[in-house]
């Protein structure tokens, strides 16, 4: 994470959606706490507390007072539809130029997975 220059809060918001997404934390389940994920990744609870935060005004995460944060029902659904539309829009135009400018072929792509 070090080497990215975006801020802090969207690299950590990355990182939590992507656990998310591998099912590393499924609906329901909770997140770990502020503090301990500052720990983790070396960030001030104020920067971890603001990705927290942008995931709850997305309706992504809900906070029990007390309790923690948990990820919303629905959410890893939401979130592979965001991710798949954003890959699509914006990352999949330069990769098939890519490819295009390359002469790639189809089987070539595929022989390498």
């Amino acid at each position: 994470m070090k080497n990215d220059e975006r801020p802090v809060y969207i690299r950590l918001r990355e990182v939590i959606a992507d656990a998310i997404l591998e099912g590393r934390y499924r609906d329901g389940d909770p997140l770990p706490s502020v503090r301990g994920l500052a720990v983790e990744y070396g960030a001030n609870p104020l920067t971890v507390a603001k990705a927290y935060q942008s995931f709850q005004d997305d309706g992504l995460v809900v906070v029990r007072r007390g309790v923690g944060t948990f990820v919303a029902e629905g959410a890893s659904a939401r979130l592979m539809r965001q991710e798949r539309e954003r890959f699509l829009k914006q990352e999949w135009p330069r990769i098939r130029a890519q490819i295009e400018r390359l002469d790639l072929k189809r089987d070539e792509l595929f022989d390498l997975a």
